[in-house]
């Protein structure tokens, strides 16, 4: 992990789009018959595991900022990787709607 908020910014989307991919696509390998009990647990284990990534692409340089004493370069690197994570989200969305529009 790097102080550089545009790059956390870009693992956490790519990270996202991994995972949206993989269970967008996985009901053509697993049937809802199948999962049975497993399907609370995958979603779970699944939720747990995105919590950790995301803390640690935008709250674990942070937090070590503040632990060495450098609060407001801390507060800094935290608003701007949320800050590049929302012109991105956002920057994707917009090429939706541009692209559903040009395609329709």
């Amino acid at each position: 992990m790097n102080n550089n908020p545009f790059f956390n910014a870009l693992l956490a989307t790519g990270y996202i789009s991994i995972l949206v991919t993989l269970i967008f696509n996985s009901p053509k390998f697993i049937t809802d018959n199948e999962l049975g009990m497993m399907a609370p647990i995958l979603f779970l284990s699944t939720f747990v595991l995105s919590t950790a990534m995301m803390g640690y692409f935008f709250v674990y340089q942070p937090v070590q900022l503040l632990i060495e004493g450098k609060k407001e370069e801390a507060t800094k690197l935290f608003l701007t990787t949320v800050f590049a994570f929302a012109c991105i989200t956002g920057a994707m969305v917009l090429a939706w709607f541009l692209l559903s529009s040009a395609l329709s």
